[in-house]
């Protein structure tokens, strides 16, 4: 029975933060959906995994840059670009707002302003740019690690924030209660997992900068709105996606 129950939190993420077909079996609830958001890194190992088979099929027949291009399109497909959207949102509602109920109303709207535009721009150049910089050999590994840490780095808003959204009809608002710490040790072990096939310097590297890129967004949010929106999350995934990233192509001075 527990283990059915648990199965249902995974299949509850998966259906919430990707396009992928879950059993009919799994039921949905607002208890189940916050209870769920302990797989998020392991949803990341998903998506990360999708990507990294494409990168290797593509990868037999076309150069790096384009079997890099190919896995980015497999996980846009995957997620529907949820998480990029979010990204979009939080930095015009950040940019354009200068209060918290400008700065949330700016995210609720379903338009996209230029701030985000270049948000997007950036982050999916970004990512293109700094897998293809990688040694062929590690992307796949990178990916399962970069959306695993990722999505972690997100939950870690669940477990510490305030959810400030009013509206309760808003799709993040049965993620907003905060995890548990046995919660959060799930969370974490799924991402610890999918760190520990790089090499440890790279790694360790990738980790503090996501980390802190973490702790200055959590700052940021709390700052100007008091706490986090759901597209907040999806900010967070997406920065700490990228610096992670930036941390594997790290070269120290001797």
């Amino acid at each position: 029975m527990m283990l059915r129950r648990e199965l249902e939190y995974f299949f509850g993420a998966i259906r919430f933060f990707t396009r992928l077909p879950v059993p009919a079996w799994v039921g949905h609830s607002a208890e189940a959906l916050n209870r769920s958001a302990r797989y998020f890194p392991a949803v990341g190992l998903i998506v990360g995994g999708i990507g990294a088979l494409v990168y290797l099929a593509a990868g037999l027949i076309w150069p790096q840059p384009v079997a890099v291009l190919l896995s980015m399109a497999a996980t846009l497909y995957a997620t529907g670009a949820f998480h990029e959207d979010g990204l979009a949102d939080t930095v015009d509602g950040l940019g354009g707002g200068w209060d918290k109920a400008r700065i949330l109303e700016i995210m609720k709207d379903s338009r996209v302003g230029s701030y985000g535009v270049v948000a997007m721009v950036l982050a999916l150049l970004g990512k293109f740019t700094l897998l293809s910089a990688l040694d062929g050999a590690l992307v796949p590994f990178a990916l399962l690690a970069g959306h695993a840490l990722s999505r972690f780095c997100a939950t870690v808003l669940l477990a510490t924030m305030d959810y400030v959204r009013e509206d309760l009809q808003s799709k993040a608002k049965p993620l907003a209660t905060r995890l548990s710490g046995g919660g959060m040790v799930v969370a974490l072990a799924f991402a610890l997992l999918a760190v520990a096939f790089l090499p440890p310097a790279k790694a360790l590297a990738g980790c503090a900068l996501a980390a802190l890129a973490t702790v200055w967004l959590a700052a940021k949010f709390r700052r100007w709105m008091g706490g986090y929106t759901g597209d907040c999350l999806g900010a967070t995934q997406q920065v700490s996606e990228i610096v992670f990233y930036l941390g594997l192509l790290a070269s120290w001075p001797p």
